[in-house]
C-alpha cells in the first residue's frame, strides 16, 4: 500500500462493487473505501464487517446514512458511483462541485447531453472522470494493437463483430434494476452493449461511426431492451456489428476482420479462467500461459479491474486531468444514444450527434 492512498467514498452497495470492486481497490495499493453510503446503513455495517474479515482496509471504511454526507466528507477524495444510470447526473455533479473525483459505473447517463452536463462540471471543478470499463485496462489491448498495427498480419480494418450475453435466471425480470425503466432505460443496451461499442472505438482509435442502426429484438416494460442488435458504419468502409442479450447463454466474444488476417478474443469484456486462449491471430491461438499476462477471472494485484483503480488513483495523484477517459467515455455514449435512437425509429439509419 502507498503512503498516501486516495480515499474513496462508495455511493451505494450495487453488486459489482460488493462482488468485485471492494477487492479491486483493495488489491490496487494505491486506494482505499474510506466510506460507504447507502439508505440501509445496518446491513451496510454487516457487509463491511463481512469484507474487513477477507479482504481488510487498515481502517474500516465508514458508513453514512444519506449520499449528501458522503459527498460531504473532508476526508473523501474521491467517489465511486455504482448508482443506477437515472439518478447518476445529479451525483457526478454534486460529487465534483464538491471538488471529489469521480468513477462511475455504465452506462454513464440516460443521454450524451446530460454525459456533456457532467463532464463540464467535472472540468469545471478540475476533477478527473472515468467511467468503469475494465478491459480498457488490460495490458491485452497493447499486445493487441501490436498486431492490428502490423499490415502484414491483419491489414485495414473491414470488420468488427462482438456479442456480450448471458442468461437471466430467477426474479431478474421482475426485480432487477437493469429491466426497470424508470433506472435503467437502455436495458442491455447500456450494461452490456456499451462494452460492444466501446471496443469497436478502441480498434477504430476512436473513430465516431458515421451512421448507426439499431434494433431492440426483445424488449420489456416501456420498452427496455432485453436483447439488441446494431450495426456501425465507418468512413473508409469498416463497419461494425453487436449483438447485446439477456436471454442469451453467457458469450463475450470480440472479432476483427482485415484485408490480409484476423483476431478474434474470446473473453474480451472479463478473462475467464477456463479459457486457455488469450486470442487468435489468423486461426493460431496464442495462449495464455505464453502471454506473460494475468488473464484469469479471479481478482488479484494484476486484474483489470485492480488496473484501473490503480490507473485512476495514480491520475488523480498526478495533479493533472486525463482528457481521453472523458472523451471515450461521451462517445460510448454518443453511439449507444444514436443505436436506441434507430431502434425507436424502426431501425432507420441514424447519424451519430
Amino acid at each position: 500500500m502507498t503512503s498516501n492512498p486516495v480515499r474513496i467514498g462508495v455511493l451505494g452497495a450495487a453488486s459489482i462493487f460488493r462482488r468485485k470492486n471492494w477487492q479491486a481497490i483493495q488489491c490496487s495499493g494505491h486506494a482505499v473505501v474510506a466510506a460507504l453510503a447507502t439508505r440501509d446503513p445496518a446491513r451496510t455495517r454487516q457487509f463491511i464487517a463481512e469484507r474487513q474479515a477477507e479482504a481488510p482496509f487498515q481502517a474500516a471504511p465508514r458508513v453514512h446514512d444519506s449520499y449528501e454526507a458522503l459527498i460531504a466528507d473532508s476526508g473523501i477524495e474521491a467517489v465511486y458511483l455504482p448508482l443506477p444510470t437515472a439518478p447518476r447526473k445529479e451525483w457526478v455533479i454534486r460529487a465534483a462541485e464538491a471538488g471529489k473525483h469521480v468513477i462511475s459505473e455504465k452506462p454513464c447517463a440516460v443521454s450524451a447531453a446530460d454525459l456533456r452536463e457532467m463532464l463540464a462540471a467535472c472540468r469545471r471543478h478540475r476533477v478527473q472522470f472515468m467511467d468503469g470499463v475494465m478491459f480498457m485496462h488490460n495490458p491485452r489491448l497493447d499486445r493487441l494493437r501490436a498486431v492490428l498495427d502490423d499490415p502484414g498480419r491483419i491489414g485495414a480494418v473491414r470488420r468488427i463483430t462482438s456479442d456480450f450475453s448471458f442468461l437471466a435466471t430467477g426474479d431478474f425480470h421482475e426485480r432487477n434494476i437493469r429491466v426497470q425503466a424508470a433506472l435503467e432505460p437502455s436495458g442491455c443496451l447500456g450494461d452490456l452493449g456499451w462494452y460492444c461499442v466501446r471496443f469497436s472505438l478502441w480498434v477504430m482509435r476512436g473513430q465516431l461511426p458515421r451512421q448507426v442502426t439499431g434494433r431492440i429484438l426483445t424488449g420489456s416494460n416501456g420498452p427496455v431492451p432485453l436483447e439488441f442488435s446494431g450495426e456501425l458504419f465507418f468512413d473508409g468502409s469498416a463497419s461494425a456489428g453487436f449483438h447485446c442479450s439477456f436471454l442469451a447463454a453467457i458469450q463475450q466474444w470480440a472479432t476483427i476482420s482485415g484485408v490480409n488476417g484476423t483476431v478474434r478474443v474470446p473473453d474480451f469484456v472479463l478473462p475467464h479462467t477456463d479459457n486457455e486462449v488469450a486470442w487468435t491471430v489468423n486461426y493460431q491461438p496464442v495462449r495464455k500461459a505464453d502471454t506473460g499476462l494475468y488473464l484469469d477471472t479471479p481478482t488479484t494485484a494484476r486484474s483489470q479491474e485492480t488496473l484501473m483503480f490503480r490507473n485512476f488513483a495514480d491520475q488523480v495523484r498526478s495533479g493533472t486531468l486525463n482528457d481521453e477517459w472523458a472523451e471515450a467515455a461521451l462517445k460510448t455514449q454518443q453511439v449507444v444514444d444514436a443505436c436506441a435512437a434507430s431502434a425507436r425509429a424502426g431501425g432507420r439509419m441514424e447519424a451519430v450527434v
